[in-house]
């Protein structure tokens, strides 16, 4: 007879077999991976706090007058891309827009200095460029700031020159998949051909309107309950599966 603890662990041993054979299809049929940046590659802010630079736009803004241009919720958020789409909502194609963004991409290249390499990402991003995948960053950050940490990391060879982030146009950041589309295009990749690696819920917006599947990475449980509740169809915690099924091609 058969105890319960035998069935449970029975049944979560196949459970464990069949999303690893999700995660080999769905990394295997991919022929161009398309890599947010601040998340799965790297955290950007990881000591260069995202929340000071989103409070240092808003005084910058406040010490020109334009304390009223952001509502209450927007002051006090802490991310300064809401800062910066809510400026360009209000202000579009402005040099206020040009000069804001231009502060950020400074505070930006000063966070790649002490940005923290995502674990396995480095030798996931070399393993597949060796078994022939094409790369691509699609991201909402200055691609300045992608190449200058990209160089520092000896990972340059791996992208270039397939590196797509912010430009003026704000209101084609993601979830708008410009982006993606541009990379697409310029690597001549059907979207089916293709897999998005992100950690927001926008790269997942993105990806769904490109057409390109997703794979969602989430460092902790809080990110990944956004991204299944966004509708994210497979979620890792960890690149490290990804790597050693790459390996073990």
């Amino acid at each position: 007879m058969t105890s319960d603890a035998t069935q449970t662990d029975t049944t979560q041993t196949e459970q464990a077999a069949y999303e690893t054979d999700r995660l080999r299809d769905l990394i295997e049929g991919a022929r161009v991976v398309l890599w947010d940046f601040d998340g799965p590659i790297c955290r950007l802010f990881a000591l260069h706090r995202a929340e000071r630079v989103a409070a240092e736009l808003v005084d910058w803004l406040a010490g020109r007058g334009l304390h009223d241009l952001l509502s209450d919720s927007e002051r006090d958020s802490l991310d300064p891309h809401v800062v910066l789409r809510a400026v360009d909502r209000r202000r579009p194609g402005s040099d206020l827009v040009a000069e804001l963004e231009e502060r950020l991409t400074q505070e930006e290249l000063r966070a790649a200095g002490s940005a923290l390499p995502t674990p396995y990402a480095d030798p996931l991003i070399r393993t597949w460029t060796a078994v022939g995948s094409r790369l691509a960053i699609t991201t909402n950050n200055s691609p300045r700031v992608v190449r200058a940490y990209l160089q520092g990391r000896g990972l340059t060879p791996c992208f270039a020159p397939h590196i797509y982030g912010r430009t003026t146009a704000l209101h084609l950041l993601k979830p708008d998949p410009h982006c993606l589309n541009r990379a697409l295009a310029a690597m001549g990749s059907a979207p089916a051909a293709a897999l998005m690696i992100g950690d927001s819920t926008s790269d997942l917006a993105a990806a769904n309107d490109a057409g390109v599947p997703f794979l969602g990475y989430a460092r902790n449980e809080r990110k990944g309950k956004l991204l299944r509740e966004a509708g994210a169809g497979f979620v890792v915690a960890s690149l490290e599966p990804l790597l050693r099924l790459l390996r073990g091609r």
